[in-house]
């Protein structure tokens, strides 16, 4: 079984959310946006592509704050399984 995750910059996740460089940071620390994956060593960070398509499509299906953090510990969790 081959899985196939696509990473996305910092930049990219701001566009897609339509949100700042603080903005994303703040969602973080408030549990509505998941935290980054290290790539690598250095400061280099990225997102799974798919999580933020998941936290947007629920944005847009109206879940409220509680439900979307409880989908951001669903997707941390979910990292720890993909391998």
């Amino acid at each position: 079984m081959q899985i196939s995750i696509q990473f996305i910059r910092l930049k990219e996740v701001q566009r897609l959310r339509a949100r700042g460089k603080s903005s994303t940071y703040q969602d973080i620390a408030n549990g509505v946006l998941t935290k980054p994956v290290a790539l690598g060593g250095g400061r280099s960070v990225a997102w799974p592509l798919h999580e933020i398509d998941t936290l947007n499509a629920a944005l847009l299906s109206g879940k409220s704050t509680e439900e979307i953090q409880q989908i951001v510990q669903a997707l941390h969790i979910a990292r720890q399984g993909v391998l």
